[in-house]
Parts: structure tokens; C-alpha cells; sequence
């Protein structure tokens, strides 16, 4: 059993299925292939946005730190939530990609900013040559805890950026599991509460190595065909990048991943939540569970075998706390998270308790 992350499984077999059919004969190389061509149609209509560019790389890394690199100057501050996957788990790609911009981390409980903490942060920041101006605001949409911004959250935090003069990206890497999560269209999750740039996430969710950077504002696509080839992200057989996402995206089959993935990580929170001892640090929007667990109960999962992650208690909220003699940790489940694997599992932390 393994829940460590939705990294650790495959791609989908329609994904896979893809990559096989598009294999045979020859096709234009660099992205001038008839798939990747047909990729900027095929975003504009799921978004419902005109003139929206899309730009496809292998890694969720690539497009956040190429997203951020035209949103920010090198003086610039990227603001972000101080557990965001961009500020603790990208090795200063983001830095590196902005050529010395800086990630600055602001607090709040499971994983999301408030408005009004973001809107303190601007107002009170110098105005000073001394002092690196505010250009970007980016948003993980899960956020690192699991949690879901609702539109209007979104929203309100985008007006705010906008006042200040700040564009606003999106970290959507588990972008389906939001969607669904909210059951709204992709528009409205995204440009018209706001965002600028989105990066798409799909590998997480049934892709192989798929990724894509969805621009809401020609003006920002402008260099960006230039800082993904300068990264090394065009690659020469583009036509398999593509056809990954045409597959994820075919028949909403992206959709179906990710709402079966909700459902089986809500099934894990409610088991879970019956066994005395155990509680949910959060509730479960996604597919990702983060109980507290009684220590003993964390080491009998684990010496059976058990795959997952400890996890930090810094976005608990205030006054909650992971007390002497518990575990938190956090539980995956992936597109491809079987009801027997649940079940098994649940059937092991009742005995072990």
C-alpha cells in the first residue's frame, strides 16, 4: 500500500494508448507537428478564452519557474504561501529561471493566504530602491494541505494583486482535483476570477511526463516561446508531449482521474476519522489526507509496510497542534488508488489501534 504521493504511480492506459498511436510514421519536429498545433485550439475552447497561448513541458518545476520568469523581473519579490511547492520543494529553479528574483512566504492556515494578510503584506511594504518591488503573486490550487481556494477566494486575492501593480499565476498541479472538487467550469477557476498564467498539471493525474503553461495574456506569452527552448523544454518529438495531454483531456478523462481520486481519499478521511484517537487536521477537499495519528498507530502502519509521508503542522490553525504521542501524515490517493487498497488499509489502522 502506497499513498506516499500520486507521483509514485503510471500513466493512464488512454495516455499510454496515446503515445503508442502517435508513434509510427514521421512528423514535423519542434512542435510544428499537427498534435502540438492542435493543442492551442483545443485550450481555448476548454477555457473559453480567445486568445489564451499554451506552451507544453515534461515537469510541473518547468512550468512554474518559466511561468514565473516573465511575470518577475530579477529585482522582483514572487509573494507565495510559505509552505507553497514553489518556496520549499523546486531547488531555486524559480530563482534561477527569474535570474535572482525572490520567493517571499506569507503565512496561513492550511496551505492558503487571506486576503486580508496579502493585502497588509502590499500596503506595507517600503517604497524604496532599497527594496525589491512586488511583482507576482502565485497560488497552489490544492494547496500543500490539501485545501481548495474557492473561486471567490481567488478572486478577491487577484483584485488585490492587480491594485498593487502584481500579476497572478497559478501552481495547478493538482488542478483536476480542485475542478471537480469546486464543480465549476476551468474558466472559472482561472482567468475570469483573475489569473494570468496557469501552470496545468496532468502528470500527477493519469500523464506520463505532461505539463503545460496556459497564459491568459498574449502580452505575457510573448518571450516565452524563447525561455522554453533557452531551458532545454522544446522537445525535438514534441508530438509525444502532446499527445499526452490530447489524451488526458479527451472524453474528460482528466476529469474522471481526478474525481475517482477524491473519492477514494474521502473514503480513507472517513474510515479513518472512526478510529479513536485519529483526527483530520483538515477537512478532505482533494485527494490528499492529512490525519493525526496516535504515534503507536503510525508505527504499526509503517512496520507493515505501509508507504506515506510525515507532514509538517505549521499551517494548523492557530491553537489547534500536534500533540506529545501523535503523527501527522499525508495520504495520496491517486487516479489509479483501487477501493481494495482503502479498504486493506483501513482494515489495518482498526487493528493496529
Amino acid at each position: 500500500m502506497n499513498f506516499a504521493s500520486d507521483n509514485v504511480v503510471g500513466a493512464s492506459a488512454p495516455v499510454l494508448e496515446a503515445i503508442l498511436r502517435h508513434n509510427g510514421g514521421a512528423m514535423p519536429a519542434y512542435g510544428a507537428d499537427p498534435l502540438t498545433l492542435g493543442l492551442t485550439p483545443r485550450f481555448r475552447a476548454l477555457f473559453e478564452h480567445a486568445d489564451l497561448s499554451v506552451f507544453s513541458v515534461t515537469t510541473g518545476t518547468a512550468a512554474n519557474a518559466l511561468a514565473l520568469s516573465v511575470m518577475v523581473p530579477p529585482f522582483g519579490l514572487c509573494l507565495c504561501h510559505e509552505e507553497a511547492h514553489v518556496m520549499e520543494d523546486e531547488c531555486g529553479a524559480p530563482e534561477f529561471y527569474t535570474h535572482g528574483a525572490k520567493l517571499h512566504g506569507l503565512s496561513g492556515s492550511g496551505g492558503k493566504i487571506a486576503p486580508d494578510t496579502l493585502d497588509r503584506f502590499l500596503s506595507g511594504l517600503p517604497r524604496h530602491v532599497k527594496q525589491m518591488p512586488a511583482r507576482a503573486l502565485t497560488l497552489s490550487q490544492l494547496t500543500e494541505s490539501g485545501q481548495v481556494y474557492a473561486v471567490e477566494e481567488i478572486a478577491a486575492l487577484a483584485r488585490i494583486a492587480h491594485a498593487h501593480g502584481l500579476t497572478v499565476h497559478m501552481d495547478g498541479a493538482r488542478f483536476a482535483n480542485a475542478l471537480v472538487a469546486l464543480g465549476c467550469p476551468p474558466a472559472e477557476m482561472t482567468w475570469r476570477a483573475g489569473i494570468d498564467i496557469l501552470s496545468f498539471g496532468a502528470s500527477k493525474n493519469g500523464a506520463l511526463a505532461a505539463e503545460a503553461i496556459v497564459v491568459f495574456r498574449p502580452d505575457l506569452a510573448e518571450t516565452l516561446e524563447f525561455r522554453r527552448k533557452r531551458a532545454g523544454h522544446i522537445l525535438s518529438k514534441g508530438r509525444f508531449l502532446a499527445a499526452q495531454l490530447d489524451a488526458y483531456l479527451d472524453g474528460d478523462h482528466w476529469r474522471a482521474n481526478a474525481t475517482h481520486a477524491n473519492r477514494m481519499a474521502a473514503r480513507l478521511a472517513a474510515g479513518l476519522a472512526e478510529i479513536p484517537g485519529v483526527r483530520l487536521a483538515w477537512p478532505v477537499q482533494g485527494n490528499e489526507v492529512f490525519p493525526i495519528l496516535p504515534a503507536g498507530l503510525d508505527a504499526a502502519l509503517r512496520r507493515a509496510g505501509v508507504v506515506y509521508h510525515a507532514w509538517t503542522s505549521r499551517s494548523l490553525a492557530e491553537g489547534d497542534r500536534v500533540g506529545e504521542g501523535e503523527r501527522m501524515i499525508r495520504l495520496i490517493a491517486a487516479f489509479s488508488t483501487t477501493e481494495a487498497e482503502v479498504e486493506d488499509f483501513l482494515v489495518l489502522a482498526r487493528r493496529a489501534a
